[in-house]
């Protein structure tokens, strides 16, 4: 694909995207305002629950510091020496990659694509190789959504991505080493220039892999590659809250409930307003020449004056005092919250809770977060691990595996994935509890160690605690 080319189909991806922003920026003003010159808002339970809701999500789907996931065979290996060698390989490589996770930026920057995953409905998530010597072989960008322009492929997912950025001569220099940049480029980054110049990253599929290009746009007419190369794996990892048919970016919780969040705004302004109306009055005055209401200051120990015989200043009666604007409010803070899912990811605060209560509680989860966790696990969490283990096994760090359901398998173990486990343990426990009751024939039909595995692989139990099965004897016979 030409530069010219490049350049044709980002526009037309921007123009689909323009009627979009508004609605995003009006989702940002009200859950992520700037620091300054932003509107005025008066009601921050929005802003609390997205910032909540995006923290929730860091604990539930990628906790920092915590095994979120494992690697294991995709057919059951027999207890011999070769099929625990090749366990103890891949548990090796899950140990190696999240050692890599733990030492790199990847909890910070991992945060604040979910704060853009919850207001906008679309979070970018860009995954580098960092330079030999560093402490992590990672280098993640958390890439705002309004700096990003994003095309669904056939496959479903957003796989080509433009990324705009102004970057200075010096930083385009250290980014794209090697490139061949204009002389007056050059000049300028040898003289520090702090001048910013449009720089447009693509990453788009072809048949063998995805291709990459880097241009500098500074002049649209004539745009100047900085560089070129092809990645396996996508190193920009897009993904959505929900999805409606036809659409191509996500809607978020924010976004659902943008109606109920302006009206508590608005709701508040007003009980603000009639509050100072309320401490200060309204009051009339008779012009008889000696009061001036302007130079009039209703403050504590104040005189004011009046003529002999008139009635001065008095103040003006409410007609009522019907105020339901409490009720409404807290009705409009329940509606936003339950939308951004404050009460449900969050920790229970009653700890008389029965076991059956927790569970029944992580089931209700579940079942709300099941669409979206199924599309963060397809868009997020697989296209992550994928991409980190492609970097540390060109680095030599880990075998040569592929994540293909073949021969490995990628295993969930995030808090809110043990969910279905939990349950699944449940069931069990339930089951061989009813057989304990039976007992005689019907308890011998249960192999207690085959449970006992089962139920550690099921609730993610270390391999550790439990004794290394014995092979069975050869029959001599």
């Amino acid at each position: 694909m030409q530069p010219t080319d490049i350049l044709a189909r980002h526009a037309r991806a921007l123009e689909r995207r323009r009627p979009l922003e508004p609605v995003w920026q009006s989702c940002y003003d009200h859950a992520l305002p700037p620091p300054a010159g932003g509107p005025a808002l008066f009601d921050a339970t929005a802003a609390d629950a997205a910032e909540q809701l995006a923290a929730s999500l860091l604990a539930e789907l990628t906790p920092p510091w915590s095994r979120w996931f494992g690697l294991t065979p995709a057919r059951p290996v027999a207890d011999t020496p070769q099929g625990r060698a090749t366990a103890e390989a891949l548990a090796d490589a899950a140990t190696t990659l999240q050692g890599h996770f733990d030492r790199s930026n990847f909890a910070i920057e991992m945060h604040q694509a979910f704060l853009d995953l919850v207001v906008a409905g679309t979070g970018l998530l860009l995954v580098e190789e960092a330079p030999l010597g560093e402490a992590s072989a990672f280098r993640f960008t958390a890439v705002p959504l309004r700096s990003a322009v994003l095309e669904e492929g056939v496959s479903g997912r957003l796989d080509t991505v433009f990324r705009q950025a102004r970057l200075t001569a010096a930083e385009i220099r250290r980014r794209h080493l090697g490139a061949e940049l204009p002389p007056e480029l050059l000049r300028a980054a040898a003289a520090d220039d702090p001048a910013l110049h449009p720089v447009l990253e693509a990453i788009w599929p072809e048949r063998n892999g995805l291709r990459y290009a880097a241009l500098l746009t500074s002049e649209p007419d004539r745009p100047v590659v900085l560089a070129e190369g092809r990645f396996a794996e996508s190193p920009c990892i897009a993904f959505r809250w929900l999805k409606a048919p036809g659409e191509t970016y996500g809607r978020g919780p924010v976004m659902k409930a943008l109606p109920d969040i302006r009206t508590a705004n608005a709701v508040v302004e007003m009980v603000l307003k009639n509050a100072s109306i309320a401490v200060t009055g309204i009051w009339q005055a008779e012009d008889d020449g000696v009061l001036n209401p302007a130079t009039v200051k209703l403050v504590p120990g104040s005189i004011i004056p009046k003529a002999p015989g008139s009635a001065g200043l008095t103040p003006l009666a409410a007609p009522g005092n019907f105020d339901i604007s409490q009720l409404v409010l807290q009705d409009l803070r329940s509606r936003i919250r339950a939308a951004m899912l404050a009460d449900r990811l969050g920790p229970q605060q009653d700890a008389k809770m029965t076991a059956t209560e927790v569970l029944e509680r992580a089931a209700q989860t579940s079942r709300l977060l099941g669409a979206t966790y199924g599309r963060l696990q397809a868009e997020l969490l697989t296209p992550l691990v994928t991409r980190c283990l492609a970097i540390l096994r060109r680095r030599g760090e880990v075998p040569p595996l592929l994540l293909d359901g073949r021969e490995v398998v990628l295993r969930y173990e995030s808090p809110l994935a043990r969910v279905q486990g939990r349950a699944d343990a449940a069931n069990t426990l339930l089951f061989l509890q009813a057989v304990g009751k039976i007992g005689g024939d019907a308890a011998a039909q249960v192999d207690a160690a085959a449970a006992t595995r089962w139920l550690a692989r099921t609730l993610g139990a270390p391999a550790e605690v439990l004794v290394p099965a014995t092979p069975p004897l050869p029959n001599r016979e």
